[in-house]
């Protein structure tokens, strides 16, 4: 498949940042073409960009993404009373049948505001993997690995079943399989050392929840002597192939320790807020100390949407109010966090993240003409302070189109949603 896009303003991420009028041209899953001169390619589409700006998928590197069927669920709580009374007892119904039907609403939303890839932890996630390179997704799929297990498996088949899911997906080329130790406070040492020797074998990243809160900090300090950060670091996991979520409570120290051993960190500020965490992430000294830095929307029991411009709304914001300093994350910081950080935390940046010739076609198209969108003064702080998810009239992923003038092309809109309110329903009775 071919699609020319034509007459856009081109914003590409690349290492200079550039931005251009002109067009660009997909060939299979490739950016094969990028010019300010017009092009005369022939193609399967063909876009009219104007009005339109042309950029990089964005990239979610944090969700639950089932947990679309608890939106609203659970709002307002303590989180070990969110935890204890709401989200688990209705976990612990879940099937493969209410997996997928809240994998695709997650789907259909993250396609509908312009998300590309996305980092997934959560259970049943061979059905995750099905459904998401059905619908053409790119997905970074973890197996959750808990001391008790999960609804999908008891503890003992959970490291076997990782193994397996790995096996089955890991030279796909839209599923990339990982595992998602949980947390320092679900998973004792040896099924760390054990996440971290099967990620070892298999040459696959690891993701998990670390020094989200304040207890989890100090609960763990006075279970093992050590706070979290030094807990992974201890058992080997502080390493290149980690991807930290959450992150709120840290040190300078730790941040050091992140640093040296490759780790990334994946901030969710909209779910952190909503929930209370009290902390924040230290994005201005993590970028000091250079470790990358990703945005998640974390699951939408937490958030409650999907939609990254909306977290790269609130990441901005949050940082200039609590250090009572509106340059301390430009808007250009921000949109390098949902396109290009996110790209390298998940060690894709040579091939995602940004347009360039050479690199995956995953890209979305942003209608301009727009009341909240004019003047066109800097179209990089729109994206941050002005823009909505409902502002992406189409989005290509790895060379296909998903959504074309907000007509979706492999999922079925209707079907979805009602799907969706049914399973929650049944599972929330």
């Amino acid at each position: 498949m071919s699609i020319l896009i034509k007459r856009a303003t081109i914003l590409t991420q690349n290492s200079k940042r550039t931005q251009l009028q002109g067009d660009l041209y997909i060939e299979g899953q490739t950016i094969t073409e990028i010019s300010s001169k017009p092009l005369t390619n022939e193609a399967d589409y063909k876009i009219d960009g104007t009005d339109t700006l042309v950029m990089p998928g964005l990239i979610n590197t944090h969700t639950h993404i089932p947990m679309t069927l608890l939106r609203g669920y659970a709002d307002d709580m303590l989180l070990n009373k969110w935890l204890e009374e709401r989200i688990w007892p209705v976990e612990a119904k879940l099937t493969k049948k209410t997996i997928g039907a809240g994998t695709r609403l997650g789907l259909l939303e993250m396609i509908a505001s312009g998300t590309t890839s996305f980092l997934d932890m959560y259970f049943f996630e061979d059905t995750i993997a099905r459904i998401t390179k059905k619908a053409g997704l790119r997905g970074f799929l973890g197996v959750p690995i808990l001391d008790f297990g999960t609804p999908e498996c008891t503890f003992e088949q959970l490291f076997p079943k990782a193994d397996s899911f790995i096996k089955k997906w890991k030279n796909d080329s839209l599923i990339t399989p990982l595992i998602a130790p949980h947390a320092t406070y679900t998973c004792k040492p040896e099924n760390l050392q054990r996440s971290k020797e099967l990620a070892d074998k298999h040459d696959v990243l690891l993701h998990m929840h670390c020094a989200e809160t304040r207890d989890e900090v100090y609960n763990i300090q006075r279970r093992y002597g050590v706070r979290p950060v030094e807990q992974l670091k201890k058992y080997g996991l502080l390493s290149e192939r980690m991807i930290l979520a959450h992150c709120g409570w840290i040190t300078k120290g730790e941040i050091l320790d992140i640093k040296e051993g490759g780790a990334k960190v994946s901030h969710n500020p909209v779910s952190n807020m909503k929930i209370g965490t009290g902390g924040y992430t230290p994005i201005p000294e993590l970028l000091e100390a250079r470790v990358p830095v990703g945005l998640g929307t974390d699951g939408a029991a937490s958030n409650n949407v999907l939609d990254m411009f909306d977290t790269m709304k609130f990441c901005a914001l949050a940082h200039k109010q609590h250090r009572w300093d509106p340059t301390i994350l430009p808007s250009q910081t921000v949109v390098d966090f949902a396109t290009i950080g996110g790209a390298t935390c998940l060690n894709r940046n040579k091939d995602i993240g940004s347009l360039e010739e050479g690199k995956r076609a995953d890209i979305i198209l942003l209608d301009l003409h727009k009341p909240h969108l004019i003047p066109h003064h800097n179209l990089v702080s729109h994206l941050v302070y002005a823009a909505h998810g409902s502002d992406v009239n189409t989005t290509i992923a790895n060379g296909t189109p998903l959504m074309v003038d907000r007509q979706f092309t492999t999922l079925d809109y209707e079907k979805t949603l009602a799907d969706a309110e049914t399973c929650a329903k049944e599972l929330t009775s």
